[in-house]
């Protein structure tokens, strides 16, 4: 999987790093359910999991599910026609990714991490103002995520090569738009090698 930075060179123009004690890495529905189109960054995604954890990083993984969809599926059962259970395995965070005693998890119903999650505050009392976006799908929740933070003043920070979508053109649509107007676009070599070095 391309990186994708030189597609995006013209609007990717701000630069920034992460901040120690000041940021938190979002894991976003890395769950069974969506390994046909997460297996291709699942080894970035973990790379980057670990290197936070070395410099003791926050880490939250968020985790879609549905626990009555006649209640809780709303527009989402309508488009898609299908939802992820809750307490399946389809729902569950892939084994290799598997959450620490000291990470977090968000179990949300919609696409936005931030919507009826408690998520915000959660990072506001720990002084977290900065988020490193990975998972799936880069164009849905990771999308969606990533402009709700925005929009509460979190500097965000959009892992090119750590997010997937169902096909390359929508992972670039929405690679082009974080740049433009909502994050640093940056691949998880250069992050890697950020926090196991300067950071």
């Amino acid at each position: 999987m391309k990186n994708h930075l030189d597609d995006i060179r013209k609007y990717n123009v701000r630069k920034a790093w992460p901040r120690q004690g000041k940021c938190a890495l979002l894991v976003v529905d890395m769950q069974n359910y969506f390994l046909p189109v997460a297996s291709p960054i699942v080894d970035r995604v973990l790379s980057i999991v670990n290197a936070c954890r070395l410099r003791n990083v926050r880490i939250l993984f968020t985790r879609h599910g549905h626990r009555d969809i006649e209640k809780d599926g709303g527009l989402l059962l309508q488009w898609w026609g299908d939802c992820i259970l809750h307490g399946t395995r389809d729902w569950e965070i892939m084994d290799v990714l598997t959450p620490s005693q000291t990470d977090s998890v968000i179990d949300k119903n919609r696409y936005s991490a931030f919507f009826g999650t408690g998520l915000d505050e959660m990072l506001r009392a720990e002084g977290i103002e900065e988020l490193i976006i990975t998972g799936v799908m880069t164009n849905c929740c990771c999308e969606t995520t990533a402009r709700d933070a925005f929009m509460r003043d979190y500097r965000v920070f959009f892992v090119s090569d750590a997010t997937a979508a169902a096909d390359e053109e929508l992972h670039l649509a929405t690679l082009k738009n974080m740049a433009f107007a909502f994050a640093h676009v940056l691949d998880t070599e250069s992050l890697c090698r950020y926090l196991e070095g300067d950071f």
